[in-house]
């Protein structure tokens, strides 16, 4: 709204005003405002929570050493993150933009879906909504998603034109016209896009809109996958959060690189108009995360809840998908990644041990953060442990910053990817 309203006081000459246009000025100043809302409405939500008894119960002692500490501490708290996200960008966003629309509209109805499932665990039933509903609800988010940068209008791409110079592929210049594409990011590859419709080209005269089909569905996989991975990565005080807030400035990255027509030309990637505004939404989420781990370090005084987790997971999923870099989610989500492969392993490493009668597992606790805080004694000698690693029971916290500097690392790696080909 306040873009709105100093663009239209520049048209009267009033001082400043113009400052308002520039994507770095508002970014900054979103972050900011993100952040001191975050830590300023995290202490009346705390406070709020606490009085009227909505709070974690007690974890299980036997799968959480340090659980017995964090009885009473108040959950939903994605609630402030949701809260500090949406309230910077309804004042400093572009809000005709599809993307920050899009955003608006992921962030709520995650935030919604965790709401509800968090609401159920604590007056209803402590395993909270079924499966396969929270999984219908990413589901729907990633059709919707999927089939709006299909269908509308606004969500294109301006093709490269390149040609080669002393052995390298240059970017020369963009093709005027915007155009939809079905087109993708390939890391570590020279020529690094993927066309799904080159993908679907058996269909004949059909590929494009085949394309279109699988672009949907991949859209959708992610969105779950993504969104399944943070929720199981929130286990730990500041866990989620921080690896998050890396992921997005990561992302906040590579979205601005790709709506800045030279730098896109330099680094020879797809110019996508109009997805500056990612920037915005992206710099006011993780000022949002930092600002609530300012209560959520160990030891943390409230917990995201599935109402943050869910929200998070699809946010970076859908930024990803919207700036045609979904491939490289990979690695910029290994963490998350390695926490859903890990559950997967178990379970079915187990449902093997079970059918012979026997206790199999592949690691000693899942998902995999869980491995690192398991005490001497804590696994039954019948047990058979295939990865029976670390030795001893590390701290919370320090699980917790490892975790982030793994999450440093492959981000880095991201956006060297943009150079390595």
């Amino acid at each position: 709204m306040l873009y709105y309203l100093f663009r239209y006081l520049g048209k009267f000459g009033v001082s400043g005003a113009g400052l308002w246009q520039y994507i770095s000025f508002r970014a900054l100043l979103t972050l900011v405002l993100s952040l001191l809302i975050s830590m300023w409405f995290g202490q009346y939500f705390i406070r709020w929570m606490k009085q009227h008894h909505v709070s974690e119960s007690q974890r299980d002692p036997s799968i959480d050493p340090y659980g017995v500490d964090k009885k009473g501490v108040p959950t939903m708290g994605g609630i402030i993150i949701i809260v500090a996200t949406i309230i910077p960008c309804l004042l400093l966003g572009r809000l005709r933009n599809i993307y920050m629309l899009m955003m608006l509209f992921t962030t709520v109805w995650l935030g919604a879906l965790g709401f509800t499932d968090d609401y159920i665990k604590m007056k209803k039933s402590k395993d909270g909504l079924r499966p396969i509903i929270k999984l219908a609800g990413q589901a729907i988010l990633g059709l919707c998603i999927g089939l709006t940068l299909w269908l509308s209008p606004d969500a294109v791409i301006r093709e490269n034109i390149s040609m080669a110079r002393n052995g390298q592929e240059k970017v020369i210049t963009y093709k005027s016209e915007p155009v939809k594409s079905t087109i993708t990011t390939i890391p570590f590859v020279k020529n690094n896009n993927l066309n799904y419709a080159e993908v679907m080209s058996f269909c004949g005269k059909h590929k494009s809109a085949a394309g279109w089909i699988l672009f949907v569905l991949m859209t959708t996989f992610v969105v779950m996958a993504v969104s399944n991975g943070s929720n199981l990565n929130d286990g730990m005080d500041g866990m989620c959060a921080g690896n998050s807030a890396i992921i997005c400035l990561a992302l906040g990255i590579l979205a601005y690189v790709s709506s800045h027509i030279e730098m896109a030309s330099y680094l020879n990637i797809m110019f996508i108009p109009g997805s500056e505004e990612l920037v915005i939404f992206l710099l006011a989420f993780m000022g949002a995360l930092i600002g609530f781990l300012w209560y959520n370090a160990y030891p943390a005084q409230v917990f995201m809840g599935d109402t943050g987790s869910l929200a998070i997971g699809g946010i970076i999923a859908v930024v990803a998908v919207i700036i045609h870099k979904e491939l490289l989610i990979p690695l910029l989500c290994f963490v998350f990644l390695m926490e859903s492969v890990s559950v997967i392993l178990q379970t079915n490493y187990a449902k093997m041990g079970n059918k012979r009668g026997q206790k199999w597992r592949v690691f000693k606790r899942a998902p995999i953060h869980d491995a690192f805080r398991v005490k001497p004694g804590q696994i039954p000698d019948n047990f058979k442990i295939l990865i029976n690693k670390p030795n001893g029971c590390w701290l919370e916290s320090k699980v917790t910053i490892r975790f982030w500097i793994v999450t440093i690392i492959l981000a880095a790696l991201t956006i060297v990817t943009l150079k390595i080909r």
